[in-house]
């Protein structure tokens, strides 16, 4: 996977958008403005991504390309190196994960504002 294929995945999930909020090579992906993945455009292919705490420390122990997010919550994010280690299914599913997880705290109105998005 590279930055083209890991942005289209991204962007393309309901109510997505991108915006580079800290510097001018950190993208992040949102949804209803909720953060749910971070990319360096200058640095090697990795995404940081939300995840369940119990998931993630599973994730780390048994994948040496998954540790702690770099810059974020411990707890509750994952560094995802994207170097040929992981299978593309598993990045895009990490991806999804983090994805709902994010879509499952939004308010009632935000996912009511979801929903009705083409």
């Amino acid at each position: 996977m590279n930055i083209e294929a890991l942005r289209e995945y991204c962007i393309n999930k309901k109510g997505t958008t991108e915006e580079f909020p800290f510097d001018d090579v950190t993208l992040v992906f949102k949804v209803m403005g909720k953060m749910f993945a971070l990319t360096s455009l200058d640095k090697d292919l990795s995404i940081n991504l939300k995840c369940d705490p119990e998931k993630a420390i599973e994730l780390r122990e048994e994948y040496e390309a998954i540790i702690p997010g770099y810059h974020m919550n411990k707890k509750h994010w994952n560094t995802v190196q994207i170097d040929g280690r992981l299978k593309v299914d598993l990045i895009k599913e990490l991806i999804d994960h983090s994805y709902n997880l994010v879509v499952s705290k939004l308010t009632k109105a935000q996912k009511t504002q979801l929903t009705k998005l083409e």
